[in-house]
């Protein structure tokens, strides 16, 4: 079977967490539990009739007193920027994530997941924010963990943007 590592990159609380339980075990939860360090979860999917284990890593949020360890990037095969679409720091801080992903991991494919979609009459990243980056033909999804929007469609572009 092939094992595809995969990364969640983004500022803290942007639900980064919560789209990893959406995608493996369809839950919710409202309540918050800071991510200390990494947590790992896997789902296997079928791509082109190839059983595929994504290993899923959750890594910490980014803020002004923790930065990601690069070391987590590494031997990753694909990666997710998550912002939260009602604080726009969190699109500064997932552009710079980006970044770091690219010098450690390379030319990987990524895709920016722009969550708390079920809350976008509160969002502060703008439509043309999001025209921008498409512009720069960045893949942008608008995710709810919440309401499951977009997350099993997302997580399943990106494994199969691995096996080119």
């Amino acid at each position: 079977m092939i094992k595809k590592k995969i990364a969640m990159l983004g500022s803290f609380a942007v639900g980064k967490t919560s789209l990893v339980q959406r995608f493996v075990h369809s839950i919710f939860s409202e309540k918050y539990h800071t991510t200390i360090g990494v947590k790992i979860d896997q789902k296997i999917i079928t791509i082109d009739h190839q059983d595929v284990n994504l290993l899923l890593w959750d890594i910490h949020g980014e803020d002004e007193f923790q930065k990601v360890k690069p070391a987590y990037v590494m031997g990753s095969s694909g990666y997710f920027v998550v912002m939260d679409g009602t604080r726009r720091k969190t699109m500064e801080i997932g552009f710079e994530l980006n970044e770091m992903a690219k010098k450690v991991a390379g030319n990987i494919p990524f895709i920016v997941l722009i969550n708390k979609s079920d809350q976008k009459e509160q969002w502060e990243i703008s439509d043309d924010d999001i025209q921008e980056m498409k512009d720069k033909g960045i893949e942008v999804f608008l995710t709810s963990a919440k309401d499951g929007n977009h997350v099993e469609e997302a997580f399943t572009i990106l494994a199969q943007k691995t096996m080119i």
